[in-house]
């Protein structure tokens, strides 16, 4: 991709990420999902620019956003010299990941009402024995 069309990371997608760091996701891997759910395949180079993240960072988010299967790496450019580099691109569409955080946070939301109702129960028990 030629960084020329000026992919910027924007105020709604700040935003956005923010949203997702707030529902449990790290803010680095926020800020790369939000630009690869604009749909372009992007090397780390070019994802480094557009979130103004080093290398490492990058590197970790991508791996993570990769082993949740939401990332995949779908070519490799060879460039005069050097090695080779990846390009990313989300690997399921965008509703079906937000899908599956909703999904995550409604199992951890069940748990905690099950914890509530099990101390309910307990705190009834003692009463009842006491």
């Amino acid at each position: 991709m030629d960084l020329n069309i000026s992919l910027q990371f924007s105020e709604n997608d700040l935003e956005i990420s923010k949203i997702l760091t707030d529902v449990g996701l790290k803010n680095n891997e926020a800020r790369v999902l939000v630009v690869l759910f604009k749909g372009y395949d992007l090397t780390s180079r070019e994802i480094e620019r557009i979130v103004d993240l080093r290398q490492p960072e990058v590197s970790i988010a991508i791996n993570q956003l990769i082993e949740r299967k939401w990332a995949q790496v779908t070519s490799l450019i060879t460039e005069k010299k050097g090695r080779p580099v990846k390009v990313y691109t989300l690997s399921r569409t965008v509703d079906s990941i937000l899908d599956q955080i909703e999904e995550q946070i409604e199992g951890e939301y069940r748990g905690r009402l099950e914890i509530i109702e099990r101390v309910r129960s307990m705190v009834k028990e003692s009463r009842v024995t006491e």
